[in-house]
Order: structure tokens, then C-alpha cells, then sequence
């Protein structure tokens, strides 16, 4: 194996310091250009430094034909190499952009098999970030969009790294000349069709051959607003801590924040706070979208307003606002017996219920709130179940997937509720654990 140019392989090695201790270095191997020199610089390091194990992942999309081959090809390239390879197949779903679905897919993998204290690797270069920054720019993107791919960030249980972000394609090309590496050559990559493949082939060599500079100095701009991007984040951090205090339902496990304590705030401070929280839970909302917010936070009376977003919706219910996805946007079925009382009952769609104490007697079932259910209480008579969720003030979304626990057609309990979740002098209580959150994006 020839030995690495110097100047890159201690940039490279330096860039990686931190992450020295990861358990293992994964490589996503497209095989072309870029991941081939990222690999065969790491696999060449390995021999000097004591670095954590190395491995590679090929995401094989299936689009085009040519691609078939392509596996085989990042087989070879590892064998000789010593670096072991997954190749894993995806299925592209179809949708209006077809490079977002395959991003997505492709991510999805890699998610995947990133485990605890695992580093992904990936080969992008400055040339690379230049061309994310136009493109946004074009798309009119915010600051955070305009700060481009972030050198670091979560994926999986581990981390994801882009070491080449300070290199020019250029000199990975000389690199790779240097050391007589093979790469692939995706057709896909010339098609002008696609926006990225516009920009890089007829728009970004134009701009170079008029400002030389144009790719460092787009770059670097990419770097101050991923700095001016990281002020925003402290200080939505600030905004959101008084929002972020417990309440009476914390128990539904469902984000949410206090709305009074983002009333306070400027209305560009609000839709920094409140993009920062949404962020890890749902593709951001563009700009022409955000009057969602303005209705869902100045809804008045009896208005149960929500904000429809990619990935789920905010609520709002008392005093707060709730993010709900998954399970939570399908309505549970009408309902379900309880053949075995002393076992946990699973709903569908709806969590768990459980029964402690000493089990009621009696044909038992759940069911969910149609309207005109009355429940005895002792002391108090019968009383509308209607009126006692007003008195709790359960949010409305709760209200009809909270779990009755009936024997016949009689109301016996609530789950979770105080003084209606059980007999008190019978000894037993209705638990319900809802259903666990399945987010759209992490």
C-alpha cells in the first residue's frame, strides 16, 4: 500500500482527535472519488496510529443498473484494504424529489447500524459545502439552512463526522492519482436534471472562473452562519428553560412547553424557541407556513387549534402546547376485553392498561368516550363524565383515547385520574401507560 501524502493524512488525523476513543470508525463507501480516498487515508493511518476499528457501509439504492455493480466494486477495494464492508440494500420510496427520497433511505441505513460510541464517516468535501449553500440559498433557506452540513452531529445511538470539510475536491483527486485508486463514476452525477448536478456542472465553474476564491469564501460564509446558527440555539435554550416546566400530565410522556412563557418573547424570538424544540421531532416548516403558529397560539375561547407539520402536530390544551405523532394522530379502536384481568391489557394503537389491587368482579371491557357517559361517585352521585374532565382539565386530544374501564354497561373507572381511577374501598386502580412516541426525524 503506498504511504498517504502527508499534509492530508495529518489534517485528516487531527481533525479526527477527538474521536480517537469512538468504539468503531464506520465509512459510508459510496465508492466513488471521495469515500475511496477517505478510505484508503484511514485504512493507511491504521498502520501507524493506533486508531478504533475500522469498517465500511455501501447503501445500495437500486435506481439505475449500473449500480448493480457497484457493491462488487467496494468489495474488492475493502478485501485489499483489510477493512470489512456491509452492504446494505434500501428501497427508494417515491415522492417529488427523487435525490431527498434516496438522502433519506440512505440515512435511514445508516441510522441503522450506527451503534453506541460508533463515528460514521462521511466524504464530503469544501467543494461539497460551497454547492449545499447555493442550493439553499436558492431555496431562500434561513440561517440554519444557510449554515450547510454541520461537521458533527447525533445519528443513531453514535455520531456522524464529515473530516473532509476543509479539503478541495481537487486535492482529493490528487490524491487519489498519487496512489493509483480506482472510484466509481456515478452516471447519475452528470444528469442536469437534478438541481445539485446543475450547480456543480454549468453554474459553480462559471462563478470560479470569474472569483477563484468563490468556493473557499462560499465555504467560509457556510462557517460563520453555522456559527451565528449556534447563538440561535443558545439562545432558544434560554427562551425555552422557563417553557419547558413540568405540568399535571407529564405523565402522557408527549413534549410539550408552557405557553405563557413564550408569550413573553418577541415574535422572532418565539419562532426561534420554537424551531429549536421542533427540530429533533419534525421537518422545519418553511416561512410562508409559520402563520400555524400565530393561529394555533393567539386561538382564543373554545377553540382546540392545532398546527399540522411534516411529522406530526402541535395541540394546544392547557396553557401548553403538545407534540403528537405517531400512534397519537390514529384513533384507537372502539373496544377491547379483558378476558384475563390480572394480566396487562394492550390496545391497540393506545398503550397499555394494567389492574392493581384486588381485581374488580365481573365481565370486564374498555371502552372509549362516544358522549353522555355518567359515572357514579360515592358521595356525589352520578356525575357527567364530560363535567369531570373539564374539572381535571384533561387536554382534548387525551379525551378520547383515555381508557374506561366498564363491567357491562357500567362506568367503574378512568385511567390515570384522580379519585376516578379505582374503588377506593375495593383496593384496586386502573393504570394506563399511553403509547410511546414514534418521531418522525431524530
Amino acid at each position: 500500500m503506498s504511504q498517504p501524502m502527508p499534509d492530508l493524512a495529518a489534517r485528516l488525523l487531527q481533525n479526527l482527535a477527538p474521536w480517537r476513543n469512538a468504539a468503531t470508525w464506520r465509512i459510508a463507501f459510496s465508492g466513488g472519488l471521495d469515500s475511496t480516498v477517505l478510505l484508503h487515508l484511514l485504512a493507511s493511518l491504521a498502520r501507524s496510529h493506533p486508531l478504533p476499528s475500522l469498517a465500511a457501509i455501501h447503501v445500495h439504492h437500486g435506481l439505475q443498473s449500473a449500480a448493480d455493480a457497484w457493491p462488487q466494486h467496494c468489495q474488492s477495494v475493502c478485501d485489499a484494504l483489510g477493512v470489512p464492508l456491509q452492504v446494505v440494500r434500501v428501497q427508494v420510496l417515491p415522492g417529488a424529489s427523487l435525490e431527498r427520497a434516496a438522502r433519506d433511505a440512505r440515512y435511514a441505513a445508516f441510522v441503522g447500524t450506527t451503534g453506541a460510541n460508533d463515528v460514521l464517516l462521511t466524504g464530503q468535501h469544501r467543494d461539497d459545502q460551497a454547492e449545499t449553500l447555493l442550493f439553499r440559498l436558492l431555496r431562500g433557506a434561513g440561517v440554519r439552512g444557510l449554515s450547510g452540513m454541520p461537521y458533527q452531529r447525533p445519528l443513531g445511538q453514535g455520531c456522524l463526522l464529515r473530516p473532509l470539510l476543509d479539503v478541495t475536491r481537487a486535492e482529493l483527486e490528487a490524491y487519489a492519482l498519487a496512489h493509483q485508486l480506482q472510484w466509481i463514476e456515478d452516471p447519475s452525477n452528470q444528469d442536469r436534471q437534478f438541481s445539485r448536478n446543475f450547480l456543480r456542472h454549468q453554474v459553480l465553474p462559471v462563478m470560479a472562473a470569474r472569483w477563484p476564491q468563490a468556493v473557499a469564501n462560499m465555504a467560509r460564509s457556510a462557517a460563520h452562519l453555522a456559527e451565528a446558527q449556534g447563538l440561535l440555539d443558545e439562545l432558544a435554550q434560554m427562551d425555552l428553560a422557563p417553557a419547558c416546566t413540568g405540568g399535571d400530565f407529564d405523565w402522557l410522556g408527549l413534549p410539550s412547553l408552557q405557553l405563557s412563557a413564550l408569550l413573553s418573547l418577541s415574535e422572532a424570538r418565539q419562532r426561534n424557541a420554537v424551531s429549536h424544540w421542533l427540530a429533533p421531532l419534525t421537518r422545519l416548516p418553511d416561512s410562508d407556513h409559520w402563520s400555524g403558529w400565530q393561529d394555533l397560539r393567539d386561538a382564543t375561547g373554545d377553540a382546540r387549534p392545532l398546527w399540522r407539520l411534516a411529522d406530526g402536530e402541535l395541540h394546544r390544551a392547557g396553557g401548553r402546547i403538545w407534540w403528537l405523532s405517531g400512534a397519537w394522530l390514529r384513533l384507537p379502536p372502539a373496544a377491547s376485553r379483558w378476558d384475563e384481568p390480572g394480566k396487562p391489557l394492550v390496545l391497540a394503537d393506545n398503550g397499555v392498561v394494567t389492574l392493581s389491587g384486588r381485581l374488580p368482579a365481573g365481565s370486564l371491557h374498555v371502552r372509549y368516550r362516544q358522549g353522555g357517559e355518567v359515572m357514579q361517585l360515592p358521595g356525589r352521585g352520578h356525575r357527567d363524565l364530560k363535567r369531570l374532565l373539564n374539572e381535571r382539565g384533561v387536554p382534548g386530544f387525551v379525551r378520547g383515547r383515555l381508557p374506561l374501564l366498564y363491567r357491562d354497561e357500567q362506568l367503574l373507572a378512568v385511567a390515570n385520574l384522580a379519585d376516578l381511577n379505582g374503588d377506593v374501598q375495593e383496593g384496586w386502580r386502573l393504570h394506563w401507560q399511553p403509547p410511546c412516541e414514534d418521531q418522525g426525524l431524530s
